[in-house]
């Protein structure tokens, strides 16, 4: 039956997510909020919904590794695994301004959480700094943007709303499916949890390990779908703006929700070697669309094959 509460929690994560960013988009869009801001927060950080799900369910039910292997997992799946799989269909291109603004606060975030977890916890006060390092990083952002409501940062977010939003609808339909969504969203993550502790336990897998490669891989699949639709829609720019919005939310969002309702310890492989893992895969993103403006194939097929080796070395 653990694979059973696995499979249905993960289709609820993941219709969840996705009935929840277009009723939400639907109603932003209703009630007057900028398509700029629907794309920055609503799209941007949407997908990440089954992960702040996920992970706070895992911290209430007091299983911290994966609570935080579902988060540093899912960052490192969102560079490796799904830019990856993503640049070798199309080569991935990404206006610098954007790329300088996101990209780097994607690594000055990573590098923040890993200076507040090295002594090896996550407590209400470290909770409170991501949460106000949050919001810093959307007033900014909405600020530059408003002052350039035509430069790339901007129409990327633009695209984000635009990507989700096909018609209008009915006001009832768009509050129902937010709504809907919400419930869908709590009832698979307990469903997904229950089949994946249950399938670690059968299997004599540790937590941390299934929250960073089963939990990480199957909440990262909002991301993963958003993306490989971007790029079959030649919207390579999104499918990058998606990627690194998730993973700063990620850390910054749900690390800091998760540490405020619930201390959560950082020990062992999660410690000593996956958060560096996420530092490399930042770095080597980042350094990658830098030097040539793009990720071209050879250099996704790099990110790919680092995730295969990462996942090959947890079976030894």
């Amino acid at each position: 039956m653990d694979f059973v509460w696995l499979l249905l929690g993960l289709a609820l994560l993941t219709g969840g997510g996705d009935t929840l960013v277009r009723g939400a988009v639907a109603l932003a869009t209703r009630w007057g909020v900028s398509p700029l801001l629907a794309g920055l927060v609503i799209v941007g950080f949407g997908t990440s919904s089954p992960e702040l799900v996920v992970s706070l369910q895992a911290a209430l039910e007091n299983t911290p590794d994966i609570a935080l292997g579902n988060v540093i997992g899912s960052n490192i799946a969102n560079i490796l695994l799904i830019l990856g799989l993503c640049g070798l269909v199309l080569p991935l291109t990404v206006h610098t301004n954007a790329l300088k603004r996101d990209g780097l606060a994607m690594v000055a975030a990573t590098v923040f959480a890993l200076l507040i977890m090295r002594d090896g916890a996550l407590g209400f006060t470290d909770g409170v700094m991501f949460l106000v390092a949050l919001a810093v990083y959307l007033i900014w952002s909405y600020r530059t943007e408003r002052v350039d409501p035509l430069g790339p940062e901007a129409e990327l977010h633009k695209a984000e709303a635009a990507s989700v939003t096909h018609r209008p609808q009915a006001l009832w339909l768009s509050v129902a499916m937010t709504l809907g969504g919400l419930v869908l969203l709590i009832v698979g993550a307990r469903l997904f949890l229950r089949g994946a502790v249950g399938i670690g336990e059968w299997l004599g897998i540790p937590e941390a390990l299934i929250g960073l490669t089963l939990v990480a891989v199957g909440t990262s699949l909002p991301e993963l779908a958003v993306s490989l639709i971007a790029v079959l829609r030649r919207q390579a720019d999104v499918a990058v703006g998606n990627i690194l919005g998730s993973n700063i939310f990620n850390l910054l969002g749900i690390l800091g929700v998760s540490a405020v309702i619930q201390p959560l310890p950082l020990a062992g492989r999660l410690l000593a070697i996956d958060q560096w893992v996420m530092l490399a895969a930042a770095l080597a993103l980042m350094a990658f669309l830098l030097t040539g403006k793009r990720l071209n194939r050879v250099e996704a097929g790099v990110l790919l094959a680092g995730y295969v080796v990462y996942v090959g070395f947890m079976a030894v």
